[in-house]
């Protein structure tokens, strides 16, 4: 990630495209970084609301036909002083919760340059501590993508491991 970078101004404004309602075509590899090519596929709900402020927002993640009952959230919060998102993921079945504290997993953070956002941080799958990213790409008004990948090497080499394509399921909100 590139902090050298400068936010573009309105920086607090980079996630208000994703505001509203998405479908969305899951793509998400069965075992990770362990060479596996099998790919799950499903569709889910996507929805994004802007909290008050601007500061933050939050979604939904519904994927009834992959696991019914199961809901993802992710919550962004942007940092006015370093003009940083903080993108913190976590789901009712216990993922982005620390188990022992009750508090969640530290965020990937970063910012966008143009239409790519990319955000990093620290995690752990399967027991090993990995780095892992996440991509936004801005396509148009109506499309987005997302993709989750994870690096073994510090950063050195990237897997991709979950890949969301969005299309706009109602209107856009206009904030």
């Amino acid at each position: 990630m590139n902090l050298s970078t400068p936010p573009a101004p309105g920086a607090i404004h980079d996630f208000d495209f994703l505001v509203g309602t998405w479908t969305t075509q899951q793509r998400r590899l069965k075992r990770r970084l362990q060479g596996c090519q099998e790919w799950e596929t499903f569709e889910a709900t996507s929805t994004v609301q802007r909290l008050p402020g601007g500061m933050a927002n939050f979604d939904t993640l519904v994927a009834e036909t992959w696991r019914p009952g199961w809901v993802g959230m992710s919550f962004r919060v942007f940092n006015p002083t370093t003009q940083l998102w903080s993108i913190y993921w976590f789901d009712n079945g216990g993922g982005g919760i620390d188990a022992n504290s009750g508090r969640l997993e530290p965020p990937v953070t970063g910012r966008f340059n143009g239409d790519v956002g990319i955000f990093e941080g620290e995690d752990v799958c399967e027991g090993q501590a990995v780095r892992v990213r996440f991509r936004w790409t801005r396509q148009s008004p109506g499309a987005a993508r997302w993709e989750q990948m994870f690096s073994a090497d510090a950063g050195g080499s990237w897997e991709v491991n979950w890949v969301m394509e969005f299309q706009r399921a109602g209107p856009q909100e206009h904030l």
